[in-house]
């Protein structure tokens, strides 16, 4: 992590500043500027018009020397030889302003190299100076902070230099102006980037930071983060309600309990355990909405225990191939699991019992087994399965409350007058029911009366069938059993033949005479 953040033993960044090349635009030369700072690098271009406005500015504040700066030169200024020269000698100007500014850089100058975009100081500095403008107007909006996992690295580890929060003399870019505001933020957006950011070669994915500095949060998306990066999460544990986490994690205990990277064993508060624990963790007290979409989580495991209040999860777009763990969430309404690896629904009702939505769309469902005891279950969406039967409609046509199905893009949508059989299966509430995003019509309705008698009848026909094959078996027993004499348990049994010899002969019946 140390080396992550690029600084050196004394907790300054290192800064360095060299041209690494020019190219010619229409009739002027661009100097390519690469600047340092610990680990990370980004370039600068400019030409020499910029380098003067510059230097003008910075004379102007009595902060260098005039003749610093190479001067200009009007006849033969694109020639490769006066690049070469020039080239060198604006170097040298960079490196002795930096020198002589070496933690302290002018606003001018910390533009000019872009350190507003990438160096921490700089890009602490702007952001104060915007909170110290607009920073109160913000809160009393109560509207959502957006900020980067840049800016948030920038300030965790200027806090965790323990030096002055106001280096430049201007009090307006204070970093207690940023702390002001974050202790009492209630709305955070932190947007991430996948790739190099600008013309650097940070990677603000990947940027470690804390979260410790926000005491009031109500709200949190976080997007293009990595979650084992990220501290003190849980310092807004007691007031966070809702929470989204996106493109961030591989696991929901990554972010419901970072105490387990820490911990062999823990558990939730209030809760007894009958192993040795190292941990006993708060819930999340407040949390009744959760989104962690479109992640790689592969399995819903037990962190969802210490988020009891949670009335709403989406967990879309990930790499789910079981429903566990959800019958801790005894206030669970709304669950989203669309998008994921799910082929098997049995015994599902002993999880989410008290679900009213379910969106299971764009998984491998064949069939509808575990369905059909969502008693309160009212919105349910299929879509984008592999369900090919309707008769596997049956699982969930005798749910009381459901209203609306959606069952596009399955197989069974091809099969002839789908909708009027989809709709058959649940009986005289088939005009309750939307299918597809589209309500039943009175044709429909009459089809559907059409259908539910023709399966009427079968059934009777089968019934009758059923009760005269059943007559016809007791009668054929009947039958058999009286084929048998009343009296055949008195009947003379036959007996064998004993000859004088005294062996048996065949046998003969007591009324036979003899020999």
């Amino acid at each position: 992590m140390e080396d992550m953040a690029g600084f050196m033993e004394d907790g300054e960044e290192q800064r360095e500043v060299k041209i690494i090349g020019s190219e010619l635009v229409e009739n002027y030369t661009v100097y390519i500027i690469e600047v340092g700072a610990g680990l990370y690098k980004w370039t600068v271009k400019h030409r020499y018009s910029d380098f003067y406005d510059l230097h003008e500015k910075l004379t102007a504040e009595n902060k260098i020397e005039r003749s610093l700066l190479p001067p200009k030169k009007i006849i033969g200024k694109n020639s490769k030889s006066l690049v070469e020269k020039r080239q060198k000698d604006l170097e040298v100007y960079l490196q002795a302003l930096l020198t002589k500014f070496p933690i302290n850089v002018p606003k001018t100058l910390s533009h000019f190299l872009h350190f507003h975009l990438y160096e921490i100081h700089g890009i602490a500095a702007v952001l104060a100076e915007e909170l110290y403008h607009n920073g109160e107007q913000l809160l009393v909006a109560g509207e959502v902070f957006h900020m980067r996992p840049l800016q948030l690295y920038a300030i965790t580890q200027l806090l965790r230099h323990a030096k002055p929060t106001c280096i430049n003399g201007d009090a307006k870019t204070d970093l207690g102006h940023i702390l002001d505001f974050t202790c009492r933020l209630k709305y955070l957006k932190i947007s991430g980037t996948r790739g190099p950011v600008g013309t650097s070669n940070i990677q603000e994915h990947l940027l470690p930071y804390d979260l410790s500095v926000f005491k009031s949060l109500c709200q949190v998306e976080i997007c293009h983060s990595d979650a084992k990066l990220i501290k003190g999460f849980t310092s807004c544990k007691k007031t966070l309600a809702t929470m989204t986490v996106q493109f961030s994690t591989s696991s929901l205990k990554d972010i419901l309990v970072p105490e387990a990277l820490e911990f062999d064993h823990w558990v939730a508060e209030g809760t007894s355990s009958d192993c040795p624990i190292t941990a006993v963790v708060p819930k999340w007290s407040s949390l009744t909405t959760v989104d962690m979409s479109h992640n790689q989580i592969s399995s819903i495991d037990d962190s969802v225990k210490l988020t009891p209040q949670v009335e709403f999860l989406a967990l879309s777009h990930n790499h789910i191939g079981s429903i566990e763990n959800l019958q801790h969430l005894y206030n669970l309404v709304h669950l989203d699991l669309s998008y994921n690896k799910l082929s098997i629904l049995e015994g599902v009702h002993s999880k989410i019992g008290n679900i009213k939505t379910l969106n299971l769309s764009g998984n491998l469902l064949e069939n509808l087994k575990g369905l059909n005891k969502l008693y309160s279950l009212v919105n349910l969406d299929l879509s984008n399965n592999k369900i090919s039967q309707v008769d596997e409609i049956k699982n969930i046509g005798s749910l009381p409350c459901l209203e609306t199905v959606t069952l596009t893009d399955n197989p069974v949508v091809i099969v002839p007058d789908y909708r009027t059989k989809v709709l058959a299966q649940f009986g005289d509430r088939a005009a309750e029911v939307c299918l597809d995003n589209t309500s039943t019509t009175e044709k429909e309705l009459d089809t559907v009366e059409v259908l539910k008698a023709i399966q009427k009848a079968k059934e009777a026909k089968n019934k009758l069938n059923n009760a005269d094959k059943k007559m016809s078996e007791d009668f054929r027993l009947t039958s058999a059993s009286s084929s048998f004499p009343a009296n055949a348990s008195s009947s003379p049994l036959s007996r064998p033949v004993i000859s004088s010899q005294g062996n048996h002969t065949s046998p003969q019946s007591a009324d036979s005479p003899v020999a």
